[in-house]
């Protein structure tokens, strides 16, 4: 929200919201040829026949002269249309008449051109007063859902929509409410520019009817608001006093595309406070900005609180709205009694208790300890109970139930939702600002005139108000949520979606065994999303959740938090041995919502919770219970690849001048410096490691290994496993087909697929030999050299990881749990013999725990992903580090590319990253083996792997918190290993630990020694083996 001085009409400076002169800010039209066009109109009524002769002229003077209809109607519509409106109003007059009833006189004219170049509404309305049936009830969620919300710079329409003067008949008080739609025009070429600034011109992206109808004034402010709408993510709201008048004019400018079904969801935010607009207007620029002009008063008679007070609390609820104009809970706001601020808090609430009323309960971990979940068919049963709880107990539409039985305040005394509401508002409405002009809101002023309760008091009255023990547990949930939110940006002036930091230590111990660190929760319009991680710093990829259907996306979102949970404590595992824990983050967007558009949205709202400074306007101060600055490591996941760029630079652009290079890894090597996984193989360069080790500790010669591979040529693993590897493919499986040759796939045909990175449907057929094919996803009754018919390609694709027998399976790619414990026996034969005999498992999930076991249990060699394919986090990791310890200018001089080439200083680096990764994953490797032969293979790879990166884990975190850190000697002893030679020689070990934050010098000092002893001691070592490890931290 801006509110600034600058008086347009010369008054002084004072302390106060800026001042218009009473002058309408759009020019009236005069259309000349009215009286031609009325005489037209009165024979074309008079020969249609439906209104008596004698009455004609009385009736379209009427509507001509009496309703106070703008001369944009006349000038835009054909005598023959306004005759045929006529003779509906006369008819609806007849009804009313026949109904004894003129309150119930309802007029509906409608004109939507065919061509798509505009509409015209007229309608009946009582001004302040939100319809609930009738045209006025739908006419505005059409006009945006037909006109508004799909806007581009392109196709976009400018709305005007005034109310009539006159009502629509002696007996009825009723006003016509006129909108006329027209299509934008702008010039091509546009205008020149006037300005020598480099700022936008308003007049070279107007539409030539705004250009023409707008007064000066009117263009100074649009041009002002444009400017801020252009620099910022979220909406710009400005509100102006009209000079001799209680009328107050609201200005919202915001970027196409940010919200939907904004315009309507205002007219429901003003009538709420009994405020009524005479006129509206909704124009859009070709460089891609909205703004909506409001002109408001208030209702005759009102009992709200007057104009002059409730337009804060317009301005402050008009933000929430830009977040969330779909909320129920406000759009039912005539049947609640919900003020936008309430509304939301409920809303949040009911996408909370989504989450987290769905818990197991004790009968189902009494059956967990009963049931053993390593033996596949009790952890299917175990899986298929958790589903079941989840969906069948509360779902979202008995939560809103509940929500709305509790909330109805006109008719209930006590009002469960309105005092947990009033218990959220007490801790996180900020405290006013001394030097602020902004006056107390209502919201603010109501939470003075309910009684606040401590959490212990509110929940002894809920308990004893609400006797449905399923209801309780929903307000619970509520009380849970309020305890739990250390800051929010529900206040903030300016976002586009809800965040909210939680303390993450409701979560039960029983189901989430490994407690979080953080929690961020991020409500949008169109999306719910998380970010978890298990320490301070950590790091992780954000994810996009696309969902197929409807009832997908019901599963989706009931399993968000679960799956997020999942994933960040499978990267806990993975980044057992750099100094950032385990994170991730995960978007759901609603079914049609644009991914692209639900990321950024995240972003915004999570930055606004990390960046500390006030500006007035977009950013105030907040009540912060953490109370410490927060650093976040987002990478790239499914769906975000190519957004990371956008998140630096929007970071940057918010202000985060000190971390915005580190906020996302994943950025382009020439843009932003990053480093590129595919492009220097990082993931695959530790895969490559248990690949060699195996060949190494069974003495094998790699030319004569047989491998299946999934993932093509076209990925980042797949590609670069085919050009590091010498071996005799066989298969490869990717999106495209299935390419198999039983003496070995040509090499050099692969090799050329994987340097243009194109699937395995590019191979050149003529290199297969006379048992080699090629299946295509597209391709239908096949026939295979075995005289095999492959009916359907995608199918055959889908489960050809089943039919092929090697010494070596690579999965490159595909979709988690592609093998679990339902169809892991396919990978044996009938004599129980297994497909493979090794397996590195380079793709994230490729197996299930249950799979994974099944096989070692047939002496299978598996390397589960956690191990085989951490390249890619040590990498990232790296690339933070260099983010942390470089200057702006340093990093831009020393990591982004110039003229498309990299620097010494970067060519270096990545090399100092490789042997990092080389290295770490060889001394996992040896590690590994080393244990499984010191048990004589009593416990499976897979379980000592996982065992070894938690005890990795612990160790780490106690090293964190202890005095080692605390000496310097051994500090930079371990420092001076830990970080590339390449920037240690380049800043300087003493500047380095000047710049680098002390939680992530911790984080990096543990890492490493936690690594380093148990890669070196095993996972069986003792204190006095760490005594004799740590002696020597502080040596050269």
């Amino acid at each position: 929200m801006t509110l600034l001085n600058g008086h347009d009409s010369g008054a002084s400076g004072e302390e106060s919201l800026q001042r218009v002169r009473n002058l309408p800010g759009y020019t009236t039209p005069i259309f000349n040829g009215k009286d031609e066009q009325r005489a037209k109109v009165k024979v074309d009524v008079t020969t249609k026949g439906f209104i008596p002769r004698e009455l004609v002229e009385n009736e379209v003077d009427w509507f001509y002269f009496q309703l106070g209809i703008d001369d944009t109607y006349f000038q835009n519509e054909s005598p023959s249309v306004i005759s045929d409106h006529i003779i509906a109003l006369f008819g609806a007059k007849i009804v009313a008449f026949t109904k004894h009833d003129f309150n119930k006189l309802v007029i509906d004219l409608e004109k939507i051109d065919e061509n798509g170049n505009g509409a015209t509404f007229i309608h009946t309305s009582l001004p302040g007063l939100t319809s609930t049936e009738g045209p006025g009830a739908t006419c505005e969620s059409r006009i945006d859902s037909l006109y508004l919300d799909k806007s581009t710079p392109s196709e976009c329409y400018r709305l005007e929509t005034y109310r009539s003067i006159g009502s629509i008949s002696a007996t009825a008080a009723k006003q016509l409410r006129c909108y006329f739609i027209t299509k934008c025009n702008f010039p091509s070429p546009p205008p020149p520019s006037t300005r020598t600034d480099g700022r936008t011109d308003i007049r070279t992206v107007s539409d030539t009817a705004f250009l023409e109808r707008a007064s000066p004034h009117t263009l100074r402010v649009y041009q002002k608001i444009m400017w801020q709408a252009e620099s910022r993510y979220g909406p710009v709201i400005e509100v102006y006093e009209v000079e001799g008048t209680r009328e107050r004019r609201l200005f919202i400018g915001y970027k196409m595309g940010g919200t939907s079904r904004f315009f309507s969801a205002l007219s429901h935010l003003y009538h709420f406070y009994q405020l009524y607009s005479a006129r509206k207007y909704v124009e859009q620029f070709s460089n891609g900005i909205t703004i909506i002009s409001l002109d408001l008063n208030p209702m005759p008679n009102s009992t709200a609180a007057p104009i002059e007070h409730s337009i804060f609390q317009v301005m402050k609820e008009a933000s929430l709205l830009y977040c969330l104009p779909d909320n129920p809970f406000f759009r039912d706001s005539v049947n609640s009694g919900h003020a936008v601020q309430e509304a939301t808090y409920a809303y949040c609430g009911c996408v909370f208790a989504q989450h987290f009323c769905n818990r197991l309960g004790p009968a189902y971990h009494h059956l967990r300890n009963i049931l053993d979940e390593s033996n596949p068919s009790h952890a299917e049963v175990l899986n298929d109970i958790k589903r079941r709880f989840r969906e069948e107990t509360f779902t979202r539409d008995s939560i809103a139930q509940v929500i709305h039985a509790h909330s109805e305040i006109v008719r209930c005394q006590f009002c469960s939702i309105r005092l947990l509401y009033v218990n959220f508002a007490m801790v996180h409405y900020p405290a006013a600002d001394q030097t602020s002009r902004l006056r107390p809101t209502l919201s603010y002023q109501r939470l003075h005139t309910t009684q606040p309760l401590s959490d212990s008091e509110l929940h002894d009255k809920i308990r004893r108000a609400v006797p449905n023990k399923q209801d309780l547990q929903v307000l619970e949930s509520f009380l849970i949520f309020n305890k739990h939110v250390l800051k929010t940006n529900f206040y903030q002036p300016t976002k586009v979606a809800l965040s909210f930091r939680l303390a993450p230590n409701f979560l039960p111990l029983g189901e989430y065994p490994t407690p979080l660190f953080g929690m961020f929760l991020v409500i949008g319009n169109e999306f719910r999303g998380f970010h978890i991680r298990f320490r301070d710093v950590a790091r992780g990829g954000i994810r996009i959740v696309m969902s197929r259907n409807e009832e997908n996306y019901g599963i989706n979102k009931r399993m968000l938090f679960d799956e997020n949970y999942g994933l960040a404590a499978t990267q806990s595992l993975k980044n057992k041995d750099i100094p950032e824990g385990g994170a991730k983050g995960t978007i759901l967007p609603s079914l049609g919502a644009p991914p692209r558009r639900c990321f950024e949205k995240y972003i915004d709202a999570i930055i606004d919770l990390l960046i500390p400074s006030h500006s007035s306007g977009t950013k105030e101060r907040m009540v912060d219970l953490y109370g410490k600055p927060e650093l976040l490591f987002f990478g790239p996941d499914e769906g975000t690849a190519d957004m990371m760029d956008w998140a630096a630079l929007h970071a940057r652009d918010r202000g985060a001048e000190t971390w915005w290079k580190t906020f996302t890894t994943g950025k382009s090597a020439e843009l932003l410096g990053g480093v590129p996984h595919d492009t220097y193989g990082m993931t695959s360069l530790s895969i490559r490691q248990y690949v060699l080790g195996i060949y190494k500790q069974f003495a094998l010669r790699e030319t004569d290994i047989t491998k299946v591979q999934t993932g093509g040529p076209d990925g980042d693993l797949g590609s670069n496993e085919i050009l590091l590897s010498s071996d005799k493919t066989v298969a490869v499986i990717d999106g495209s087909g299935v390419l198999a040759d039983p003496v070995g796939i040509n090499r050099k045909e692969l090799v050329r697929l994987a340097k243009l990175r194109l699937p395995v449907s590019h191979f050149d057929k003529t290199k297969l030999t006379k048992d080699g094919y090629l299946v295509k996803i597209e391709e239908q009754d096949v026939k295979l050299p075995s005289g095999e018919v492959v009916l359907d390609g995608n199918d055959f694709r889908n489960g050809a990881h089943f039919r092929f027998k090697a010494d070596l399976f690579v999965p490159c790619g595909g979709r988690p749990e592609a093998v679990n414990v339902s169809n892991v026996a396919a990978l044996t034969d009938t004599e129980g013999k297994p497909h493979f005999k090794y397996i590195v498992e380079g793709a994230n999930l490729f197996f299930t725990q249950q799979a994974r076991l099944h096989l070692e249990k047939r002496r299978v060699v598996v390397f589960k992903d956690s191990s085989a394919n951490k390249g890619g986090v040590t990498s990232s990791s790296l690339e933070v580090l260099a983010g942390l310890a470089l200057t702006t200018q340093e990093y831009l001089d020393l990591m982004v590319f110039k003229d498309g080439k990299p620097s010494d200083f970067y060519r270096n680096y990545v090399k100092d990253i490789q042997a990092k990764i080389a290295e770490n994953s060889a001394a996992e490797f040896h590690c590994i083996w080393q244990e499984h032969a010191r048990l004589q293979g009593a416990k499976p790879r897979t379980q000592i792997s996982d065992e070894l990166s938690i005890m990795l884990n612990d160790l780490h975190t106690k090293l964190e918190h202890s005095e080692l850190f605390k000496d310097i000697p051994s500090r930079k002893g371990v420092m001076r290993r830990a970080i590339p030679n390449t920037l240690v020689q380049q800043v300087g070990l003493d500047v380095l630990l000047e710049r680098l934050p002390e939680p992530y010098q911790r984080a990096l000092f543990s890492s490493w020694v936690s690594s380093h002893f148990i890669y070196r001691y095993g996972v069986n070592s003792s204190t006095i083996d760490f005594f004799h490890f740590a002696r020597d931290l502080s040596r050269e």
